[in-house]
This record gives structure tokens, C-alpha cells and sequence, in this order.
């Protein structure tokens, strides 16, 4: 050990390495979370969306009112994006501080350096990057398609 430690500490030092990986457990497999209810939220939107879009005139809704229904549905999905790719970022933080806090355990209860610290330049490789960049392109494109297609059909 780096430092000699009682029987006591060590105990408290395996309590807290074992807290720090079950957060870190918990941090990961909240981002999971986090898309699934996007995509639901988001694909129930927009279904009411072309629901909208699709039976307006059944339904006698005049077009300016279902253009700003379609805006307005399309607000709703880039609010729940907004929301949901800041939760991923607060993740992200949190995950460094949790990682950061296990590389200092390992390191009082095994030697220094013993768990290299998680770099933010390595961020191509977390998963985490290519949800937040889904769901950044899924907005623009769904806002690219409801102005270039949907809303000018509503006549």
C-alpha cells in the first residue's frame, strides 16, 4: 500500500471504492435512460406531428393553425432535446468527478498512479459523445424536413 493503513481505514477505503464504482455503474447506465425517454418522448411528438400534419382538413383546422401546431410540436422536441443532452453532459461531469475519486482511492489504498485519470481529450471515444451528436442531428433534421416539407404543404 502507499501508505500504511489500519485495518479500519482499509475497510472504509473498499466501502468507498465500491460506492464510487456503483455511481459510476449508475452514471453509465443512466445515459440508456436518458435516450430511451427521448426517443419516446420525441417519436410522440412528432407522431402527433404528422397526425396533425395528415388529417388537418378532416379535422377542420385552418392552416395557419396547423402550421403553428407543427412549430409548436417541433419546440416540444427540440425543449426535450435540449433537456436531455444536458442531463448527458451533468453525466459526463459527474462520471470525471466519480472516476477522479476512484483514481485517488486506488491510489492511497494500492500506490500512485495506479489507475490513470480519465482524460476529457479522449471524449471520441465515449459513447456518450455519439448519443448527444443523434440527438443533435435527429433535431436538425427534423426541423430541416418540418420547414422544408411539412409546413409549406399546409395550404
Amino acid at each position: 500500500m502507499a501508505e500504511e493503513l489500519n485495518d479500519a481505514a482499509k475497510e472504509i477505503l473498499v466501502e468507498r471504492y465500491r460506492y464510487i464504482l456503483s455511481q459510476i455503474k449508475a452514471v453509465n447506465d443512466n445515459v440508456y435512460r436518458f435516450l430511451a425517454i427521448y426517443q419516446t418522448l420525441a417519436t410522440a411528438v412528432v407522431g402527433v406531428g404528422i397526425a396533425l400534419f395528415v388529417n388537418y382538413r378532416n379535422w377542420h383546422i385552418s392552416a395557419e393553425t396547423t402550421r403553428l401546431g407543427l412549430t409548436g410540436a417541433m419546440l416540444v422536441v427540440t425543449v426535450i432535446a435540449a433537456f436531455t443532452v444536458l442531463l448527458i453532459l451533468i453525466g459526463i461531469w459527474a462520471w470525471l468527478d466519480y472516476r477522479n475519486e476512484e483514481c485517488d482511492v486506488a491510489d492511497k489504498a494500492v500506490y500512485p498512479g495506479f489507475r490513470s485519470r480519465p482524460r476529457i481529450r479522449n471524449f471520441f471515444r465515449w459513447y456518450e459523445t455519439y448519443i448527444v451528436l443523434f440527438i443533435v442531428a435527429t433535431v436538425l433534421a427534423m426541423w430541416i424536413l418540418a420547414e422544408a416539407v411539412l409546413i409549406p404543404a399546409v395550404r
